[in-house]
């Protein structure tokens, strides 16, 4: 159910959020008395169109962010313990035994904090110090989470975790494959098709590196982790919070894609919006051209044809007398040549400036009327 309030959410909120953004940018700057461009005009399509890029833009970095902070403000048992993700077990047993010495339910003197609170956050620390003490399961817990701890009770080595942990992934991917897949027999999904199929391709092959291999990837150790470190109370990133992370980017991308990708080659000039519906809009928008092109050509055949019928009409009485026809078609050649000249507006005007410099009462310009 909040997955569709989701959906409805998405798709009506930007629109009306892009209406009354464009509204206070018109009031904010545009001199008051000044006309303000109206719907239905390219002026205030394309600032629609922009706008509404920016909108859908400044929504998906907001996504983002919340899941960065969602997984910032979630303590992990290295954050908890106050240790570094390279502590070793002997620099894990010596915090936990100064944090026993503070939280200890035994040794809380603050009668204001609940005991069920005091025990919880002991159980916690306990629980991260044996985790990380033991070689297995902080294996299992930098890649796959806490619930691998509390939950995969049958593992029991690495292999275990590594096999149940793959194992756990290949439906994701396998769903969402066949979810691209079908969605773009469809016909939706076209716009960045293969940029959808490369991103989904890194974040397996990601994912895949890092619950299989013994150390974290190297542009996560090395360069992701020293980054955000240096900014105040930041944690680095263990392998399930990049994973997670990752997919929530992944999912932000395809968005974007769906959301900003048609708006940027989309037709302005009618007033109106107009989104090609094959992908990037350029083979839906030839094959209409292409259609109104073979349109017109069939009209102009019927016209030349009924044309053509007419003058046979015309001429019938002539039939058989080859001077009349000749005298005829001749007649025919002069009106149609000084009436295309007549007609001209450059020879319109050469006649009247002609005609101005031998009266004097011509106006300049004149088209040859008086």
């Amino acid at each position: 159910m909040s997955g569709f309030l989701s959906l409805i959410a998405w798709s009506f909120l930007p629109n009306l959020v892009t209406g009354w953004t464009q509204t206070i940018l018109y009031s904010i700057f545009i001199r008051a008395g000044d006309p303000h461009p109206t719907p239905g005009t390219p002026r205030w399509a394309e600032h629609r169109r922009k706008i509404h890029i920016a909108v859908v833009t400044l929504y998906l970095l907001y996504t983002i962010y919340e899941a960065d902070h969602d997984i910032q403000s979630s303590p992990s048992f290295y954050s908890s313990l106050g240790a570094p993700l390279t502590a070793t077990e002997k620099e894990i047993k010596s915090r936990f035994r100064r944090l026993a010495a503070l939280f200890h339910p035994d040794k809380i003197k603050d009668t204001t904090i609940p005991t069920d609170d005091a025990n919880s956050y002991f159980v916690h620390l306990q629980l991260a110090q044996d985790t990380l003490t033991n070689p297995v399961k902080r294996f299992a817990y930098d890649r796959f989470g806490p619930e691998a701890i509390t939950q995969w009770q049958h593992c029991s080595s690495i292999s275990d975790y590594v096999y149940r942990g793959f194992k756990a992934i290949i439906p994701y991917y396998t769903l969402a494959a066949l979810s691209m897949y079908g969605f773009g027999l469809l016909g939706y999904l076209d716009w960045g098709k293969f940029e959808r199929w490369l991103i989904l391709a890194l974040l397996f092959l990601f994912e895949s590196h890092s619950v299989t291999r013994p150390h974290p990837p190297v542009f996560l150790a090395k360069f992701i982790n020293p980054f955000i470190t240096q900014f105040n109370n930041r944690q680095p990133y263990l392998q399930f919070q990049a994973i997670t992370l990752a997919k929530k980017l992944s999912l932000t991308l395809y968005l974007a894609f769906s959301q900003i990708g048609p708006l940027i080659t989309a037709d302005t000039s009618s007033g109106n919006i107009v989104v090609g519906k094959g992908g990037r809009g350029s083979g839906n928008e030839e094959q209409e051209l292409r259609k109104g092109l073979e349109r017109l050509e069939g009209t102009v055949k019927r016209l030349d044809t009924d044309a053509t019928n007419l003058l046979q009409l015309e001429l019938a009485p002539f039939a058989g007398d080859e001077k009349a026809m000749g005298e005829t078609w001749k007649k025919v050649k002069e009106w149609l040549v000084h009436n295309t000249i007549r007609s001209d507006p450059m020879v319109r005007d050469a006649m009247g400036r002609s005609l101005a410099r031998r009266r004097g009462d011509a106006p300049v310009g004149a088209r040859g009327t008086r």
